[in-house]
């Protein structure tokens, strides 16, 4: 039986026990040492990954206006940093396999921020979508190495809770990113709100550093194309992550369209909320944390494919609730968006951790890849629903997304039923 049978994870030349999770096992385990200081590390990247990815995103309303530009428009500023990320996350990942996942999400978070001193300072819509982009392209080094990261310095038990506070940093990021824009935009405008992203930044940036302990598991691989080409094959040849790929970028989708576009609708009638009270909005993502950080207990009770049928279907829920005209059941739709959005995330991005048993960051990082296109798929496609159907076509798009999820995790669930039918049956 393999690793990615057994729920074991391995990482070609890494010094790791025959005997996963044993008492001779050196890896960090929650209560061992440098487990608290890893999470906080990994925490704080995650908050600053997400807080300058979407900076924007809550002041798109703001940013059509000062440029004269459409919804469609602004959404780039979203979609170019979301997609400067998804082209950059596989180089990226190859050069954390030769230089370590520490260095290379040391220097991608310094570059991003560097970028984000001038993005406050763009003469125009093309200037900032352009600084989107590098900023994007930047940061494209923390996923990637952060999940291969943590699958080989964790003992497997603990890689999904692991890896969710990791996501849970993405949501206190993005929720923080857009609520202090919201408030700091209605009083200073735009261009100051980024800049405080980009000073929340800098503090996360360096606390990282300080904190992530040295990799002890890690050993240098190869940055030969053929063999990086290779592995990405090799990838992209298993249909459970190809599923999980898909799975990705579907939910991703879902989530850019329905963030990018809600901050339009918010301000539009029926409801006119001004910009500080859409910018809060985003408390939401609170809910998001919560969700990300318990996917491990879902896996326990639900397995994979049942998490991601319930993941999906609470993001079914949200979306068709989002429609009524009450402000109240628009929030309880977003909770449930949210909700089902990070439970999904957390639950396929372990499980491509999981079961990549060499190669682990060019394996996160198709993941990532495939996940960032979706949010960039989303926010532009998303928008561009809305420009014609309202917010209903913005949903309309949700909904087919979440029911591609389902129909993938269903082949997922009969290729299962297939494989164990097969499986001889052992002799007594």
């Amino acid at each position: 039986m393999s690793p990615a049978d057994t729920g074991a994870s391995t990482t070609v030349g890494a010094r790791l026990p025959a005997s996963p999770d044993s008492p001779t096992d050196s890896r960090m385990a929650p209560g061992g040492p440098g487990y608290r200081r890893m999470s906080l590390a990994l925490f704080l990247a995650g908050v600053a990954t997400f807080a300058l990815l979407y900076s924007t995103q809550a002041l798109l309303p703001l940013i059509s206006g000062e440029f004269g530009v459409a919804a469609g428009e602004a959404s780039w500023t979203v979609a170019a940093a979301t997609g400067g990320l998804a082209l950059f996350v596989l180089p990226m990942s190859a050069l954390s396999e030769r230089y370590g996942r520490r260095t290379v999400m040391t220097a991608s978070l310094a570059v991003a921020v560097a970028v984000g001193v001038l993005v406050p300072f763009a003469p125009s819509i093309g200037a900032l979508v352009v600084l989107r982009a590098v900023q994007g392209a930047a940061l494209a080094g923390l996923p990637a190495s952060a999940t291969a990261y943590l699958a080989e310095e964790v003992r497997p038990r603990a890689l999904v809770t692991a890896i969710g506070l990791f996501v849970a940093g993405n949501s206190v990021g993005g929720m923080s990113g857009r609520v202090i824009t919201g408030w700091v935009a209605q009083e200073w405008g735009w261009r100051v709100a980024v800049g405080v992203i980009g000073a929340l930044a800098v503090a996360c940036a360096v606390a990282f550093r300080l904190l992530l302990p040295a990799p002890r598991h890690f050993t240098p691989g190869s940055l030969r194309p053929r063999v990086l080409l290779g592995t990405v094959r090799d990838h992209l040849a298993n249909p459970l992550l190809r599923r999980l790929y898909a799975i990705g970028a579907l939910f991703m989708t879902v989530f850019g369209g329905v963030y990018t576009v809600i901050g339009y609708r918010l301000t539009e009638q029926p409801f006119g909320l001004p910009q500080g009270v859409v910018g809060s909005i985003f408390l939401v993502y609170l809910v998001g944390t919560v969700s990300a950080s318990t996917a491990g207990r879902l896996v326990g009770r639900l397995g994979r494919r049942g998490a991601l049928y319930l993941a999906g279907g609470t993001t079914a829920a949200g979306l068709l609730l989002s429609l009524g005209d009450r402000l109240a059941l628009v929030l309880l739709g977003l909770v449930l968006i949210t909700a089902g959005f990070f439970a999904g995330h957390a639950v396929a991005s372990s499980a491509v951790s999981r079961t990549a048993t060499t190669g682990r960051a060019q394996a996160s990082a198709l993941y990532q890849s495939a996940y960032y296109v979706g949010s960039s798929a989303g926010s532009t496609v998303g928008a561009l629903a809305f420009h014609s159907g309202g917010w209903a076509g913005t949903v309309g798009v949700g909904l087919l997304a979440v029911l591609g999820v389902v129909g993938i995790t269903l082949c997922g669930t009969r290729a299962a039923r297939v494989a164990a039918r097969r499986e001889p049956v052992p002799a007594h």
